[in-house]
């Protein structure tokens, strides 16, 4: 990022500019500015360091949780799934019997009571484990289980500045956000033939969010002022449109479980002159890894303490692990792999396809949450597929008898949820 030319100090003008967004989003009118898709890392008078677009976390609402796990286990998820080095214990002061954690307000810290562990109190989350939901029948594993079905990034004339785009000659060009719809399309129908309650994220090539990148240029133009145009797309489509979606998640759609669809994707460079690459992978993404950094924000250090209160990494894991089985065992894709001393991931029960990361999505949807991964778009051996688009039954697509890409990808995720649920919920 350049350095803003200004005598004024580059994180006085970031504190400015947050605190004049701050104020902005609050007001009853449609916001003409937002903050920067950065992490805001100056406080702006009492209020903490927060991320982009964040509001300040009501620490209260974490009443709901108190006496409600122990302290093992507190402990245990912390440094085991959620955070990537002990520097954690600057913001969380461990007692026998509490945790006071700084909510980065000076001089307020939050009190967690921890559950003995034979008066554990029951959890109040707003979702269902599938153990806590009422029998199923073999045929129906899903019966009840509501899903909110994710379709990753926007697509249509979106796709573009979403840098999810990319097209070689004639051919079709290739868009993310396009085809995770199509995706969630192809799922919906197979969920509810197994009895889930379905809901859509998004339904069309359009944002959720009703923040546009114009809209965004004069806060772009406090932090980059040569060059706000990219700054203000990314607030658009990275960040407002994540937010949006969790608004939908939480406050209206309230599912047991949200399905991120993703394409995953290599380094093609020009995208209309893309690089193709001889490989394809496979991974899982569930909630956790926080950075240093990431733990330094309130918002987002409020988050963790939530996820790791409402018990949502071991529904997580869980439906992960049995995912990543149904996929694998459809596809035959190899395991997609960090680097053995990533700072950013943390592999999940040594299950090569299934890795911890803090992502906006995976940290704001209040309910487990599984992000996929599958294929890479601009793989030689997945760009014929996706070209040839959406069929019924076999093709020979690309010498090989195959079915539809998209179809493959739905019916991976709904075998793998209707295994877990009838693995783990209680049956007639």
């Amino acid at each position: 990022m350049k350095t803003a030319r200004s005598l004024v100090p580059l994180a006085m003008v970031v504190a400015i500019a947050t605190g004049l967004v701050w104020w902005i989003l609050r007001q009853p009118a449609p916001p003409t500015a937002v903050a920067p898709d950065v992490p805001i890392d100056e406080p702006l008078g009492d209020h903490p360091a927060l991320s982009s677009l964040a509001d300040p976390p009501d620490w209260e609402e974490l009443n709901d949780w108190q006496s409600t796990i122990t302290r093992d286990e507190f402990v245990r998820q912390l440094e085991s799934v959620f955070t990537v080095s002990p520097k954690w214990r600057e913001w969380f002061h461990i007692g026998e019997t509490d945790v006071f954690i700084e909510t980065g307000v000076p001089e307020q810290r939050f009190r967690l009571r921890f559950a003995k562990p034979e008066l554990e109190g029951t959890n109040p989350r707003g979702w269902r484990t599938a153990a806590e939901m009422e029998p199923a029948t073999e045929d129906r594993p899903l019966e009840g289980v509501r899903i909110a079905i994710d379709p990753g990034h926007i697509g249509g004339r979106w796709a573009r500045i979403e840098e999810r785009w990319f097209q070689i000659g004639q051919d079709a060009p290739v868009q993310e956000g396009d085809m995770t719809l199509m995706v969630a399309q192809l799922l919906e129908p197979r969920l509810e033939a197994l009895g889930a309650e379905v809901s859509m994220v998004r339904k069309t090539t359009e944002p959720v969010t009703e923040y546009r990148p114009e809209s965004l240029m004069d806060a772009a133009r406090e932090i980059e002022p040569d060059s706000p145009q990219q700054l203000a797309e990314r607030l658009f489509y990275r960040t407002a449109e994540i937010r949006a979606r969790a608004r939908r998640v939480n406050k209206t759609l309230r599912p047991d479980l949200v399905l991120c669809l993703h394409f995953n994707a290599e380094s093609w460079g020009d995208p209309s002159n893309p690089t193709l690459v001889p490989r394809h992978h496979f991974h899982l993404l569930v909630n956790g890894a926080y950075t240093d950094s990431e733990v330094g924000l309130a918002d987002q250090r409020y988050h963790l303490v939530r996820k790791i209160v409402e018990g949502i990494h071991p529904e997580e894991a869980g439906l992960a692990e049995a995912v990543a089985s149904s996929f694998v065992r459809q596809t035959r894709l190899d395991p997609y792999l960090y680097e053995i001393d990533s700072k950013r991931a943390l592999n999940v029960d040594n299950n090569p396809y299934i890795w911890a990361r803090n992502l906006l999505a995976n940290r704001l949807y209040q309910r487990p949450v599984i992000f996929l991964e599958p294929y890479v778009m601009n793989s030689t051996l997945d760009y014929p597929r996706i070209q040839a688009g959406d069929y019924e039954g076999i093709r020979t697509v690309d010498g090989k008898e195959q079915p539809s890409i998209f179809r493959e990808y739905a019916d991976a995720v709904a075998d793998g949820l209707a295994d877990y649920y009838r693995e783990n919920r209680p049956v007639e």
